[in-house]
């Protein structure tokens, strides 16, 4: 897997190690040597992730990662912060000035390249939401970069699976000060807990009795409802080589025994907002692609997925022997509702009529709107006998009942006119079927309206 491996440190020497380390993982790698060449590089979206030294002159590590954390076109960019220095509060400050790790010198090689390689896996599949999430941004939805950027990371919901009682009890505590805590001891329940909650992160002891804690991990990676959530493992002094296994399988982050308070609540907000931003941008993703084929106003298929799907229910009852049949609808007069109570009466109208289909259709029926004032409705194994009772109903619903307009202080009638079509024959074009429907909806207008014509071929 190879990316843009952005090394930041005034120090040539230690530019040089880097590189060399990084090179002969197939990293391709760019440097800076001060803060502001940093910034520069990470504006044009030149990397993919940054290793930064601390200790610069003019601008300092903690500084430069606070301002690509608080910008919205960095902000989801790893950064991973390498220094001399060791002590707990250093390495707090690092977390709490938005940086993904703290490794201090010397950092051995493989724990170098596992971190890359994890946080590296991360951005890219942040990177394909976000490109997909696009979209979004085109039909006036919100980004959610600015909401990751203002996101404390508390309040979140944490399962913690540990049987130690003296060890579950001291996280448990440190832990609810900011979030919700639960506490799994039984390790073969924590997967079904998981699965069946919400959890914004899954912190999972690696020393667990009777259980391999990596096994653990693994299978919360494998399944579907787990797969995207956090795990922030927590290990003895002496558990690194398990740890770097961890990354490789899925784990998001880790600690050390003895656990410092203040870092593992760090920890804890670093991977909240990391989830909270993604659930943002599946979300987007999510509603995008449902706004690319529901009509906005009616809640019903639009006219692009109609066209879609129709070749394909027709070519599934050609293949099967099955009926399908074509209901295409018109509103009689819609533009003298428009005409005499406004534009608003109309969309009224239009919503009510879509939530009448609703209940007048099949779960396996489709129903679109066409375009304007017409509908159509596609029903899968269904003859033009069974489609003529159905419009027929449909159409009684419409004529029996006024419509409610100008929230709800008038009432008016509304009719429709139904033409139907069946598939007559395997193989027969579907735009055939659609172009008889249009003639028997003509012929159901022309012959008076309100009233259903079934068109044969």
């Amino acid at each position: 897997m190879s990316a843009r491996v952005l090394v930041v440190d005034d120090v040539p020497a230690n530019v040089r190690l880097l590189e060399a380390r990084l090179s002969a993982e197939y990293f391709d790698v760019l440097t800076a040597s001060n803060g502001a060449q940093a910034l520069e590089t990470c504006a044009r979206a030149e990397c993919d992730i940054i290793l930064l030294d601390v200790m610069m002159p003019d601008m300092d590590g903690f500084e430069v990662c606070r301002r690509l954390k608080a910008n919205p076109a960095t902000h989801f960019i790893p950064v991973v912060m390498i220094t001399a220095l060791d002590n707990p509060s250093d390495r707090v400050r690092g977390l709490e000035a938005g940086a993904d790790d703290f490794l201090t010198k010397p950092v051995s090689d493989v724990v170098l390249t596992a971190r890359v390689r994890s946080l590296t896996r991360l951005k890219m599949m942040t990177d394909e939401l976000r490109l997909r999430a696009m979209t979004s941004l085109e039909i006036g939805m919100q980004a959610p970069e600015r909401e990751a950027v203002c996101d404390s990371g508390k309040g979140g919901r944490i399962l913690l699976v540990d049987d130690r009682p003296s060890s579950y009890e001291r996280l448990a505590s440190m832990l609810s000060a900011e979030h919700a805590v639960d506490v799994e001891a039984d390790p073969s329940e924590a997967l079904f807990r998981a699965a069946e909650s919400n959890y914004d992160l899954l912190i999972v002891s690696l020393g667990l009795e009777n259980f391999d804690g990596l096994r653990l991990c693994s299978q919360a990676r494998s399944l579907e409802r787990t797969r995207h959530v956090p795990i922030l493992a927590v290990a003895d002094a002496d558990g690194s080589p398990r740890l770097l296994r961890g990354l490789e399988i899925g784990i998001n982050d880790y600690l050390l025994r003895p656990i410092d308070r203040n870092e593992l609540l760090a920890r804890a907000r670093t991977q909240i907002r990391r989830r909270r931003y993604t659930v943002h941008l599946r979300d987007n993703v999510a509603s995008s692609i449902e706004m690319a084929v529901t009509d906005g106003l009616t809640g019903l298929h639009n006219r692009r997925y109609m066209e879609s799907h129709l070749t394909t229910l027709a070519e599934q009852a050609s293949l099967r022997g099955q009926s399908l049949a074509l209901m295409m609808l018109d509103i009689d007069y819609f533009k003298a509702i428009n005409d005499n109570y406004g534009h608003d009466a109309g969309d009224d109208v239009l919503r009510e009529f879509a939530l009448r289909i609703r209940k007048a259709i099949r779960g396996i029926d489709l129903a679109c709107r066409y375009g304007g004032e017409e509908f159509v409705i596609v029903m899968p194994e269904t003859d033009l006998h069974v489609a003529g009772m159905v419009a027929e109903r449909l159409r009684r619903a419409i004529a029996g009942e006024p419509f409610s307009i100008h929230k709800g202080t008038k009432l008016i009638k509304v009719t429709i006119s139904i033409g139907l079509s069946t598939l007559e024959r395997k193989g027969e074009p579907i735009s055939d079927v659609v172009k008889r429907a249009d003639v028997a909806l003509y012929r159901a207008k022309h012959d008076g309206r309100n009233r259903v014509v079934a068109e044969a071929a």
